[in-house]
């Protein structure tokens, strides 16, 4: 796939099943992320793979937050098969590294572009993905559970496998809507 064409007909895909990237495919996703903009190669991220049994372990701490959130009980009894919509979910953090000229959102912003970079790397090898955030990515729980620290923040959950059904295609938007033109 040629990258301008991945890059305007890209789009998240919910429906995902085996086989989720291994190898040599996986190996090009991860060093995709490695490849994000990063201000002063600080490398301000860490990936957390779950497949098989990690998908288990990451549903059980979605329950335990959910649990302790207060959520509704059937929340709190969907909660445990979230992760496993896909073969594998890639759980993005932004690891602050104190910096004077890199300030924490553009940390974020970098750990952001590596989950781009994932699901565009994987699209190029016939995989496909979808980046979900949610309640999980901000309670307290999900975070202590992954021994993040205060100023941590988990970008995303990047969902990844083989396309179940063809991917919803968009119309292109109207660039006047959203770029402005100073001469």
């Amino acid at each position: 796939m040629q990258a301008l064409e991945l890059l305007l007909h890209r789009s998240s895909q919910p429906r995902l099943h085996e086989p989720a990237p291994s190898g040599e495919a996986l190996e090009n996703i991860m060093q995709a992320a490695l490849r994000a903009p990063d201000h002063a190669a600080l490398t301000p991220w860490q990936f957390i793979v779950c497949t098989g049994a990690g998908l288990r372990k990451l549903g059980d701490i979605y329950e335990t937050a959910a649990i302790a959130n207060d959520m509704s009980e059937k929340d709190i009894q969907r909660a445990s098969d979230l992760p496993l919509r896909a073969p594998m979910v890639i759980v993005a953090i932004a690891k602050y590294v104190d910096h004077p000229k890199v300030p924490w959102v553009e940390q974020v912003a970098s750990a952001s572009c590596s989950v781009h970079a994932m699901q565009m790397a994987a699209l190029a090898q016939g995989f496909n993905g979808i980046w979900r955030t949610g309640a999980y990515a901000q309670m307290d729980e999900v975070k202590q559970a992954l021994n993040l620290a205060e100023q941590d923040e988990i970008v995303g959950y990047l969902y990844l496998g083989t396309p179940a059904t063809e991917g919803p295609t968009h119309p292109a938007k109207d660039t006047s809507q959203y770029f402005t033109f100073w001469d």
